[in-house]
């Protein structure tokens, strides 16, 4: 199995209902987002897919939440979690590139969108 990754970031604010702490008032948070697509095939150059395709259709679904307030964002019901984000960028990502849905044929398929809040706190969405 090979995997590649490309990443991205973006800064925007959001705030938490239904939590109880310092994260239901508004704050915000310079993001990472991690693209990972894997598969069994390689294409004729080699490459399970060309990055700057990936690379490219995730810049262009974070520059929609950048310098934002997440909660503006009707995709998330006025609470965007990290999971939120992870699954509303794998669904943009697949909108964008639908060639990379799950396939059981051994092709590049989008597996995972990890999204950083800061170093050291991840939420990941995964493909089923």
């Amino acid at each position: 199995m090979y995997e590649v990754r490309v990443n991205t970031d973006f800064a925007a604010a959001h705030f938490l209902r239904d939590y109880h702490g310092k994260c239901e008032n508004l704050h915000g948070h310079n993001y990472k987002v991690y693209a990972h697509v894997r598969g069994e095939k390689l294409n004729e150059g080699g490459m399970l897919l060309d990055f700057s395709e990936l690379k490219a259709a995730l810049k262009s679904v974070c520059a929609k939440m950048d310098h934002t307030n997440l909660n503006d964002m009707e995709v998330f019901d006025q609470n965007p979690s990290a999971e939120r984000i992870a699954k509303f960028i794998f669904d943009s990502i697949l909108e964008m590139i639908p060639s990379l849905a799950k396939k059981n044929d051994g092709s590049a398929f989008l597996y995972a969108i990890d999204v950083f809040e800061t170093d050291t706190n991840r939420a990941r969405y995964i493909a089923d």
